[in-house]
């Protein structure tokens, strides 16, 4: 059984990756800057809304992923926050000047969503490391229970093969979770390629909003009179096209 972790921007959107049948949901904020972590009540909402599995991003900015002491102190009472919400998962990453891994600063992390029981995802900051097959090796030792990937390409699809070498290289130690441009019409086709048995993406759609007045000042047809949302029927279909290979 082919199964999906919903990218999802919004409360909302969680409601519909659930409703569109996905098993697992990444809560995020601000998608079109990478995503980062959203807001304590967005997260306990979402909580309170869905019954399947909730991880959370853990990112305080936009940009790299080399943080200050400052950014690094948030993330670990963001993590915290997540546990006493009750989250079954965290989702992070933290890389070196050099495009290593912070071993220290990632463990910490690991070790703090370990004490409430939640699972950790080391996100894309993993695409973006010196090394993807030595670099695998350290993730594997801190305790990650999965790796966001897309292979080290701009999208999951362009990164296949490399993908294939990650999943033989891992062997089963930690699962490889592909993220990165995945869609309804090309999941089937990775599916095939790579073997994989779970798949990431946001599967959103673009819903024209409710306002009626649209001020003179400025463009109408820009996206401040439109929402982007998890589509259900996306989820389904791509789940769908995911297990009849």
């Amino acid at each position: 059984m082919i199964t999906l972790e919903v990218c999802a921007n919004s409360t909302q959107s969680a409601i519909e990756g659930q409703r569109g049948g996905a098993v697992r949901v990444e809560l995020c904020d601000n998608l079109s800057e990478g995503g980062t972590t959203p807001s304590l009540s967005q997260i306990k909402k979402t909580r309170q809304s869905i019954d399947i599995q909730l991880n959370v991003l853990i990112r305080p900015r936009e940009g790299d992923f080399l943080y200050s002491d400052l950014e690094f102190d948030i993330m670990k009472q963001d993590i915290h926050y997540c546990g006493e919400a009750n989250c079954d998962g965290v989702v992070f990453g933290i890389l070196n000047p050099d495009g290593s891994i912070d071993i220290k600063r990632n463990r910490e992390l690991v070790d703090i969503a370990h004490h409430y029981k939640m699972t950790v995802t080391f996100h894309r900051a993993f695409d973006r490391c010196a090394n993807l097959f030595n670099l695998l090796e350290d993730i594997i030792d801190l305790g990650c229970n999965r790796i966001l990937t897309s292979g080290g390409m701009k999208t999951a699809p362009e990164g296949k093969e490399i993908l294939k070498k990650l999943i033989a290289q891992a062997d089963g130690r930690i699962s490889i979770m592909p993220g990165g441009g995945i869609t309804e019409n090309n999941i089937s086709e990775l599916v095939k390629s790579t073997g994989l048995k779970e798949f990431h993406g946001s599967f959103r759609s673009r819903y024209t909003g409710s306002m009626k007045y649209k001020s003179p000042f400025f463009d109408n047809e820009n996206e401040e009179y439109s929402i982007l949302q998890t589509d259900p029927e996306k989820v389904k279909l791509a789940i769908e096209n995911a297990n009849n290979n």
